[in-house]
């Protein structure tokens, strides 16, 4: 439907004049992983999330991509669906500000899509390129899979631990590290599966090794989990990083109050507004590391923008975790140990969109 016969039908629903008017399409899609990814929460299989389409009566286009993770407490899939549906496929532009001032991921889905719309980009200023880190399998696979990244030339690296044994985790460690050129460095990734007995024994293990940092080494959700974090930052040498600790943008207003000086694992797509989001972060002063949440190649895009426009800091991104799915057009650009700007704008959302068609 072109711009103008668009404006007409969408007047024609009591829409006013004189006002900007969008037209909104979304797809609720499940799609299976190539590889599960397995976590302290257990084998992740599929992903599931909602692609939105807004188109402006100028006929320009742009797409964003709401991808909660319920264990994260950003809600289901289809509960973003619901959200999208009960907008109408016709709004007025305070309707696409409202959701976007509501934040979560479809906020995040609106504000990326109306970005796209106009053509914003990273901007000026941003990286011309950063690191990525690599993503580790769990378990004994994690020395295969090491020998293949190193000789890609990786050097940062996260691996996926408080799966298996405590005591068989604990001896890999050290052959992992064995395996790690001087400069290269390791982050250990709990997801929260950590007792506090279980956390401190790994941070003073830790302690004696070159570890960048330890991500969430206990739930969230736990009893007394921010005094907790905050003690184990306190009492060892070891960078903490908060993940599933900062679902929404909520929690770095809460963090930033506690004092909180370790590392903030940011998943743009849970989180809304980047603008809004980033501004908070700055406020704060955080060491950020960008952080993917197994995304399609729509929502990768928009968060990678984030993190290419983030100057404050320059850690390895945790975007080394393709390709996810068979459709290579739903996949962000190939994990290499360094990601241009160019490749980040080189990912075409109206194919990913097609691709669910």
């Amino acid at each position: 439907m072109n711009g103008e016969r668009g404006l007409a039908v969408g007047r024609g629903r009591g829409l006013s004049a004189g006002v900007g008017i969008y037209r909104i399409l979304s797809r609720r899609y499940t799609r299976p992983f190539l590889t599960p990814v397995r976590t302290a929460h257990g084998p992740w299989a599929e992903r599931e999330g909602v692609l939105v389409r807004l188109a402006d009566e100028a006929g320009r286009v742009g797409f964003g991509e709401a991808s909660p993770i319920a264990w994260f407490g950003t809600g289901t899939a289809e509960e973003a669906a619901e959200r999208v549906a009960a907008m109408g496929e016709w709004v007025e532009e305070n309707a696409v500000t409202a959701v976007i001032a509501e934040g979560g991921p479809v906020g995040f889905a609106f504000a990326t899509a109306w970005a796209d719309l106009r053509g914003e980009g990273v901007g000026a200023g941003g990286h011309e390129s950063l690191p990525v880190a690599a993503l580790l399998p769990a378990g004994r696979g994690v020395l295969v899979a090491l020998d293949g990244l190193l000789d890609a030339g990786f050097r940062t690296f996260k691996w996926k631990v408080g799966v298996g044994e405590e005591a068989d985790e604990m001896a890999l460690l050290d052959d992992v590290l064995g395996k790690l050129p001087e400069a290269a460095k390791l982050r250990l990734d709990a997801n929260g599966a950590w007792s506090m007995r279980v956390a401190t024994r790994w941070l003073a293990r830790a302690a004696e090794r070159p570890i960048e940092f330890i991500e969430q080494p206990i739930a969230a959700d736990a009893r007394g989990a921010e005094d907790a974090l905050r003690g184990l930052a306190g009492d060892f040498p070891t960078v903490i990083g908060l993940d599933e600790s900062l679902a929404t943008a909520g929690d770095v207003a809460k963090w930033r109050g506690l004092g909180w000086s370790g590392v903030w694992v940011v998943k743009p797509t849970l989180w809304g507004d980047p603008a809004r989001v980033a501004a908070d972060l700055r406020a704060a002063r955080a060491d950020v590391v960008f952080s993917s949440a197994l995304e399609t190649a729509i929502g990768m895009k928009a968060a990678l923008r984030m993190a290419f426009g983030w100057t404050e800091g320059r850690r390895a991104l945790g975007f080394g975790v393709g390709p996810l799915f068979k459709e290579r057009v739903l996949n962000g650009p190939a994990p290499a140990p360094f990601l241009r700007r160019e490749d980040v704008e080189r990912i075409n959302g109206e194919a990913a969109w097609n691709a669910l068609n």
